[in-house]
């Protein structure tokens, strides 16, 4: 079956297009036209934006549900819920916890993906248990230890060679030889919750780790004498850079100033959100510790930031708003940086001729309107 979707503006891979018409063609995208074949089945969208489905490789939960209860139906919850937020491909990420559970959740995650009821699992993203104790955040320090390339081969094996990406701490004993095997093995390696110099941060890199965590946010922060974590993921080339833009975790001009120096095709948004994203205000756990949500933040017992409530479509909302991204550029770090970074950018982050047909709807304002997977809308906003 073939439709054409006509709308004012379309987000391409190849650029963006003014007025026209995007083949959908058995569920995946075909040609860009300026004039659709006569007869042809349209679906009209005068007056909004097509943009690539966003891509969200750094979340834990949604909808009340997180991948750490190891649960086949809190899964779905969460695929079929994001849809309201844009996204529609994901990394299912996970907290540090005790070695056996961590064996389960990847099993259980690996066992469901291709099965999901909306967004699609596009892999794993083990979140430690290989950091510091210094910026731990919301991860629990009985779990952390130095990397074990023999204990990472059992999970993967469990997942069925669905971890796609795993995050550590550079000053870790053992991390410079873990990064040289695991990416050998084609896993991405992330830097984050780490106290490391700027040379251990780049002695690491130099060994194949090529994204870091939540910048700004879990690291050794940039001073003119010691430029630490922070200093690297600004300075250090050919590495991507997670960026959580709720406006809580990292103020909008250093946002700004990580966009500038390292480039908007190499930040990419990501919502660290935790299972009460979309949810009310009030209690809750993170992996095994009381969270309370309020005021748009998820905080510790100590106050520290736990995660996040945001939604991804929010995030390209918030840079356009704060001046410091174009829509176009705020749609590109929200889904093809984010799926390159991961080397997923042929499953999903791009509308491409052949790709599957998972796009959103946006108004002129950036507001979601509707979300498409494979051709079929999802997803149509109140």
């Amino acid at each position: 079956m073939t439709t054409y979707v006509y709308a004012d503006k379309f987000f391409l891979s190849s650029g963006v297009e003014n007025e026209g018409y995007l083949e959908i063609k058995d569920g995946c995208f075909g040609a860009y036209t300026k004039k659709a074949p006569q007869d042809a089945q349209i679906i009209n969208y005068k007056g909004s934006y097509i943009a690539p489905g966003l891509v969200d490789t750094h979340i834990h939960g949604y909808a009340g549900c997180d991948f750490m209860d190891n649960d086949v139906e809190s899964i779905h919850k969460i695929s079929e819920s994001l849809l309201s937020t844009g996204v529609t491909s994901f990394l299912a990420t996970t907290l540090t916890a005790d070695h056996e559970l961590l064996g389960k959740v990847a099993q259980t995650i690996g066992q469901t993906m291709g099965t999901e009821k909306g967004a699609k699992i596009q892999g794993i993203y083990f979140e430690g248990p290989y950091f510091t104790e210094e910026h731990k955040g919301a991860q629990n320090p009985l779990y952390l230890s130095d990397p074990n390339i023999d204990e990472f081969n059992h999970w993967q094996k469990l997942s069925g060679n669905n971890i796609v990406k795993i995050a550590l701490a550079p000053e870790r004993k053992t991390a410079p030889e873990f990064v040289r095997e695991v990416t050998k093995q084609g896993v991405v390696v992330s830097l984050g919750h780490s106290s490391a110099s700027y040379e251990q941060a780049k002695h690491v890199v130099e060994q194949g780790a090529s994204v870091f965590v939540h910048t700004y946010n879990g690291m050794s922060g940039f001073t003119h004498r010691e430029p630490g974590m922070a200093g690297a993921a600004l300075t250090l080339n050919n590495v991507y850079r997670e960026l959580i833009c709720d406006g809580h975790h990292v103020h909008p001009k250093a946002c700004q100033v990580l966009m500038d120096d390292a480039g908007r095709d190499h930040v990419a948004l990501i919502t660290d959100c935790m299972r009460a994203g979309g949810m009310p205000d009030g209690n809750y756990m993170l992996g095994e510790f009381p969270v309370t949500v309020a005021n748009g933040t998820a905080r510790l017992e100590a106050g520290n930031l736990a995660g996040s409530i945001l939604k991804l479509k929010d995030s390209i909302k918030n840079v356009v708003n704060w001046n410091i991204a174009t829509p176009q550029e705020a749609i590109y770090m929200a889904s093809y940086v984010p799926a390159v970074s991961c080397h997923l950018e042929n499953k999903c982050g791009q509308i491409k001729a052949g790709m599957p047909a998972d796009f959103i709807v946006l108004s002129p304002q950036i507001e979601l309107q509707a979300t498409y997977l494979d051709g079929v809308c999802r997803y149509i906003a109140k």
